[in-house]
């Protein structure tokens, strides 16, 4: 047992480790005299100059929160660029360059998937079939004047309406936008919590589209709404709603009440079952015609 909790606390500590130092080490362990310099150097900095990346829609949604793991349009993750600065750059849009060898990226981009497969540009080409130097040229076809696709965003929007924002804490506090909390971890990028996980119209949170407001939340159950809501419908606080539906009793009594636009519902069901019984019938009838008439 105290062998395995050994163990256990070991991988911990090099899980915090790989968090905090990434690939700054070479492939090759620092020795804990190299790790606490490490450590004193540059958590100061990131705990300080932290930089925020988003993909953000015309709406200003943050529909994607980049994170360490993110690929970037030069297909290398943002781990892999400049993420700690010992001053932030006062010029605007902030470079975040990639430093893998010979890259020509010059600033991370984010570019979305089509699930697991990268999208195309209007010129029928992959986004990695693209250079990564500023114009996104095709390396495939001479027609291509950059990348530009028209590929749709859960948002609703374009690829090509949204941008890549790379900011500062306090620029994001302006903005009303969550910071989360400051930790020495390397290239957090955007992510503030668990939920900046979640494509950001997933998101019920100030990350996303926000939370829904006190007064949609109370508003009057209508017709319009959702037949859950209306079986529930009650005293619009949000309280008082969660309240019936955790009780079970009141539930039963609302759906009970409500008896008889059930039996309306399984009537109407049961009649348009009916009606699809009857029209198979005689399509099956008018295929068996002509067949019969040919006979002598």
């Amino acid at each position: 047992m105290e062998r395995l909790r050994a163990e256990a606390a070991a991988l911990d500590e090099y899980a915090e480790y790989r968090r905090i130092v990434g690939d700054d080490d070479g492939g090759k362990i620092f020795t804990p005299e190299e790790y606490e310099e490490y450590k004193r150097k540059v958590l100061p900095i990131r705990l300080q100059n932290r930089l925020y990346v988003s993909w953000r829609s015309p709406t200003g949604m943050d529909c994607k929160l980049v994170g360490p793991e993110t690929l970037c349009f030069c297909t290398h993750r943002y781990k892999q660029h400049k993420t700690d600065y010992e001053v932030i750059p006062k010029d605007r849009p902030i470079c975040v360059p990639c430093r893998v060898s010979r890259c020509q990226c010059q600033s991370y981009h984010y570019v979305p998937l089509n699930g697991t497969q990268p999208i195309r540009c209007r010129c029928k080409h992959f986004a990695d079939q693209h250079s990564a130097a500023p114009g996104f040229s095709c390396n495939s076809c001479s027609k291509c004047s950059g990348f530009h696709s028209c590929f749709t965003c859960g948002c609703g929007q374009p690829t090509y309406a949204h941008e890549t924002v790379v900011e500062t804490k306090q620029e994001r506090l302006a903005q009303g936008k969550p910071v989360g909390q400051d930790v020495p971890y390397a290239a957090m990028g955007g992510l503030t919590g668990f939920s900046s996980l979640a494509e950001g119209y997933m998101r019920l949170d100030d990350s996303g589209i926000g939370a829904p407001s006190a007064e949609l939340l109370e508003s009057p159950v209508t017709s319009m709404d959702h037949p859950f809501l209306k079986a529930f419908e009650g005293p619009s606080s949000s309280a008082q709603t969660i309240s019936q539906i955790a009780g079970c009793s009141t539930a039963t009594m609302q759906v009970s009440h409500d008896g008889r636009s059930e039996e309306d519902d399984m009537a109407y069901f049961e009649k348009r079952y009916q009606e699809r019984l009857k029209k198979e019938k005689a399509a099956k009838q008018t295929e068996k015609s002509p067949v019969r008439s040919k006979k002598p």
